[in-house]
């Protein structure tokens, strides 16, 4: 298992790679100025983390209060994930309008553009950081 130091490690970094790649890639396909984009990165980024972080504590108390447990099936992991998106998009949906003066629907498409490049992305991450940040074998800890 991961420590608290590496799991800081992880999302520290996640969050600034993801925004080193993601806002010129935007200002480009979109076609707004890179300043914009970078503010708009920077708060979708922080509004992910505090709603991750928040998301996850109410489902699991969800899951306690109607389970009896936090673990998940896969079904659950699919909810889980649909849940969460669309929760963020909602959240970020009238920022990304309002920010930018696009209609809604123009931020939705702008919304769903991100979430699927931030799949990927977490995708690539993830498999990269496991390769350079192995996870320690719990068997050797105790030698």
């Amino acid at each position: 298992m991961r420590t608290t130091k590496d799991r800081i490690r992880h999302t520290i970094g996640f969050e600034l790679l993801g925004l080193v790649i993601f806002t010129p890639l935007a200002s480009l396909v979109f076609g707004f100025e890179l300043h914009l984009m970078g503010v708009l990165a920077v708060a979708g980024s922080l509004i992910a983390t505090v709603w991750n972080y928040l998301y996850n504590l109410l489902f699991d108390h969800a899951m306690l209060r109607w389970r009896g447990d936090v673990r998940k099936t896969t079904l659950i992991r699919v909810f889980h994930a649909l849940l969460f998106e669309g929760g963020l998009l909602l959240l970020f949906l009238p920022m990304i309008a309002w920010y930018l003066g696009i209609s809604l629907w123009d931020a939705f498409v702008m919304d769903i553009a991100m979430a699927a490049f931030y799949l990927v992305y977490a995708f690539f991450y993830n498999l990269a950081y496991d390769r350079i940040f192995p996870i320690p074998n719990p068997t050797a800890q105790g030698s």
